[in-house]
């Protein structure tokens, strides 16, 4: 597989976030320790890699045309003439704009952003935002996938210098790895949160091509796109999903 600049990708899972984790306890006999791996030793923060990986996560919005007969086809019959709208459907009337939050990974220096299908679907005009939230540019959808989810933007860097976030490899993650997510959940700036892998090889009936790595790193919404990066700092894996008691989103 090669990206759209012709390089060589590396094999790259899109990641689900578990909201709820269960832990078993197993007793261990006085003296047993486990060694922490390698490139864990002696780590007291993520500052570094935070600090290598955040230049790479964009905000990305998108823009779209919703008639008010599809708007109004998403509210429950019981409840259509609290909104007054007709007990048949919606009513005649002017399209509206609705507005799309999601982030992006920034994975060449002239441009090219790979993100969640459904985060840029159906859209009029994608726009991405740098980590400084003050840099926006237009973004062209170049090729995007329904059946796994994924999509790749290009935007003209112009001034704006690029920061591209280096390639993983996710074939081999192994469950108890230490990972980081980093995104805009709900718009609120670029936040980072940390976990484990807690399963690889995950299938929900999400999309057709599935290969989820799970983790109980917290994802919200908004995080969807954004980057999930092991402990070098390197791309993994995509956000893609939250699995709750409420079901798959």
């Amino acid at each position: 597989m090669t990206d759209p600049t012709g390089v060589p990708m590396r094999p790259l899972a899109i990641a689900l976030a578990l909201t709820c984790s269960c832990v078993a306890c197993m007793p261990l006999t006085a003296g047993e320790a486990v060694a922490p791996p390698p490139n864990m030793v002696g780590v007291t923060t993520f500052a570094p890699v935070v600090k290598a990986v955040a230049p790479s996560v964009v905000t990305v919005f998108s823009t779209k045309d919703v008639d008010n007969d599809d708007r109004t086809q998403e509210v429950p019959p019981q409840l259509r003439r609290f909104f007054g709208v007709p007990e048949g459907g919606g009513g005649e009337g002017p399209s509206q704009r609705q507005q799309g939050l999601g982030s992006g990974v920034i994975v060449s220096a002239d441009g090219y952003i790979l993100t969640n299908n459904h985060v840029i679907e159906g859209a009029d005009e994608v726009r991405i935002a740098l980590n400084d939230q003050r840099t926006e540019l237009i973004a062209t959808v170049v090729g995007s996938d329904a059946k796994s989810d994924l999509a790749v933007l290009k935007v003209d860097p112009g001034a704006a210098g690029l920061s591209p976030i280096t390639w993983g490899d996710s074939t081999v993650v192994q469950v108890g790895d230490v990972v980081l997510a980093v995104g805009n959940p709900f718009g609120v700036g670029q936040t980072v949160t940390s976990g484990i892998i807690s399963a690889t090889g995950r299938g929900f009936g999400l999309v057709d091509y599935e290969d989820f790595l799970q983790t109980d790193a917290a994802i919200n919404r908004g995080n969807s796109g954004g980057a999930l990066v092991d402990i070098d700092g390197k791309l993994i894996g995509i956000n893609t999903a939250i699995l709750s008691p409420v079901g798959v989103n």
